[in-house]
């Protein structure tokens, strides 16, 4: 990453590369900054929703509809990080974040708003949750990142907290699509069947099993990745502590 392990001003010890890179202009910077500022206080929304739901329903069934208005918005906003801009902040691969942040707008509306009969299913709580977390963790990262002060209990946890909740995370989003699937092939959602005047046809069940199966190449992809910038970062903090 671009900046500096601990907030040190030790131009060799970069949070992920030895080498410096050329980082965002100022005002790309200050883009960015807003950016993910707003990001965090929006997840951080989101989780003190769910934390009042709970305390007031006593229950954490059915806590989605309580904050299923800034779930959908925020999650959604995170399209704009395909851009072009976010990769010369961090060196993350465009086809694994893009997979990342299209599977969950994804779910988000194309299964958890489509299919009404989920939203009280424990599974999206689980990977909301797991989203919640991770979020507020990420985007803290970033936006100290970009001022060039990251403390390294935000560093830790962005490169700790991932080993529970990315797993955490999938196991939802699988076992809400599974659960959508019935209610899918019962009412033929978003399916387009011949003969039509398009000579097109289209099964959004089979659809969503494929979407399932297509987790078993990518998410190891993504997981791996984030273990071997753990691996570089902790390299990066202990050849610090020897100096």
């Amino acid at each position: 990453m671009s900046a500096p392990a601990m907030g040190t001003t030790k131009t060799a010890h970069t949070d992920v590369a030895p080498k410096k890179k050329r980082g965002p202009g100022a005002l790309a910077t200050a883009y960015l900054v807003i950016y993910n500022v707003v990001m965090t206080a929006g997840w951080l929304v989101i989780a003190v929703g769910l934390v009042r739901a709970y305390l007031v329903r006593g229950s954490y069934h059915g806590l989605y509809f309580s904050i299923e208005k800034p779930l959908k918005f925020f999650q959604t906003g995170a399209l704009l990080e395909v851009s072009g801009c976010r990769p010369r902040i961090v060196p993350s691969s465009v086809v694994l974040t893009g997979f990342q942040v299209l599977s969950r707008v994804f779910l988000t509306w194309a299964v958890t708003h489509s299919v009404r009969e989920v939203q009280s299913e424990d599974s999206v709580l689980l990977f909301v949750s797991a989203w919640t977390i991770t979020e507020i963790i990420r985007y803290s990262f970033y936006t100290f990142s970009l001022l060039n002060h990251l403390p390294y209990l935000i560093k830790w946890a962005r490169y700790t907290f991932f080993l529970v909740l990315y797993p955490m995370g999938v196991t939802g989003e699988l076992l809400t699509i599974y659960a959508a699937l019935p209610y899918v092939q019962k009412t033929g959602l978003y399916s387009v069947t011949l003969p039509n005047k398009y000579n097109f046809s289209f099964d959004y069940y089979t659809f969503l099993i494929l979407t399932m199966v297509s987790y078993i190449p990518l998410f190891p992809q993504l997981y791996f990745h984030m273990m071997r910038q753990r691996k570089k970062v902790l390299a990066h903090v202990e050849e610090y502590k020897t100096e």
